[in-house]
């Protein structure tokens, strides 16, 4: 089996986070980066002793050695463009959520993936997260019974909101939520959703990009479960980058509670106070351990290209939680429900509201 060149486009939190795992991996033949910041270009470049480092992605569509690209970039608006011209040129595409801003971008990376036989997944990480991955154990091997209903509450501190809000007019059901909805669905495979209810509630966020702090999504399955997810980002500001989640999972022969708020590790100093290390949704590098779930998800799809194995997260369920959260946000604008798959008067409103 031999190591492969890889590309990570796009250095920053969580592309950074990619480069240096990969840069650490016996399964990386040669790593290239690419960032339109010279400063961090040159910063990531020396970190991860990287191959090629430049400024224009074009340089890692043309490359033909290159197996597999790494898309960490922002604002959103660019996943589309560039997952296109790397899924056209034979590649293999890591792509960080959301799948894009438009449904039929989605539908179009997909063609494109399976037109050229290559992997192509989206970074749901959380389904990395080893109490997530036991919550689906425990649904798979029956303990649990038919599943009845799941909730999930999700919130970030508004720095984090705010820094990921400024840049790209998107609601917390589809920056934050996308995260459970993906992993609720993926729990209660092969159930499909069939009606979206949400309400959303402003506060701090509003004036930064007219988002609401919190959103609550009722999700109701073809199966007859019942969904229900939360997601803010207007907790104080706290530690940085701090994310906490609550769930409840019942079914007809028990129930399972999953604390995910970070509260297990807390370090108390004289300088900073009270603050909670590795509280992040990606994780971190602990010394020789990652402590998270971003740095196996990332070799994961390495492995699953070397091996041909199944991707994690399957583009078209991707594209199905896109769905899910585009009906949340027109039912919240509407205050009524929304059928799933989306009518053609819905994504002609949806369209529009994007075009205001």
């Amino acid at each position: 089996m031999e190591a492969l060149e890889v590309a990570v486009i796009g250095t920053g939190w969580c592309g950074g986070i990619r480069s240096e795992t990969l840069s650490r991996s016996a399964l990386v033949k040669k790593l290239h980066v690419c960032e339109i910041r010279p400063e961090r270009l040159k910063e990531i470049a020396t970190l991860t002793k990287a191959a090629t480092a430049t400024l224009d992605y074009q340089d890692i569509v043309r490359d033909p050695n290159i197996a597999a690209v790494y898309i960490s970039t922002t604002p959103e608006q660019t996943h589309y463009p560039i997952a296109r011209d790397c899924l056209r040129a034979g590649k293999h595409v890591f792509l960080e959520k959301p799948i894009a801003l438009e449904l039929f971008e989605a539908d179009e990376l997909i063609t494109l993936a399976k037109r050229n036989r290559v992997k192509f997944t989206i970074g749901y990480s959380q389904r990395f997260n080893t109490k997530y991955a036991y919550a689906k154990k425990k649904i798979v091997d029956g303990t649990l019974g038919r599943p009845v209903s799941a909730v999930v509450s999700r919130h970030l501190s508004r720095s984090l909101g705010k820094k990921i809000a400024s840049r790209v007019k998107l609601s917390p059901a589809a920056m934050e939520a996308t995260h459970d909805l993906d992993f609720v669905f993926w729990l209660l495979e092969p159930a499909k959703p069939v009606r979206v209810y949400s309400q959303g509630a402003y506060g701090v966020m509003q004036p930064v990009n007219g988002s609401y702090d919190s959103m609550w999504t009722t999700v109701t399955m073809d199966t007859g479960v019942l969904v229900v997810v939360g997601a803010g980002w207007n907790l104080p500001p706290g530690y940085t980058n701090f994310s906490s989640t609550w769930i409840e999972i019942t079914g007809t022969e028990g129930a399972l509670i999953l604390d995910d708020t970070h509260r297990d590790v807390w370090l108390n100093t004289m300088d900073k106070g009270t603050v909670f290390p590795m509280s992040t949704m990606p994780g971190e590098q602990v010394d020789h351990v990652y402590a998270g779930a971003m740095g196996p998800e990332t070799i994961y799809f390495l492995e699953s290209i070397m091996l041909d194995r199944p991707v994690m997260v399957s583009p078209e369920s991707a594209r199905m939680v896109m769905e899910v959260y585009t009906a949340a946000d027109l039912s919240a604008e509407r205050n009524e429900p929304v059928d799933i798959p989306l009518s053609n008067e819905a994504r002609a409103a949806v369209a529009a509201a994007a075009n205001l």
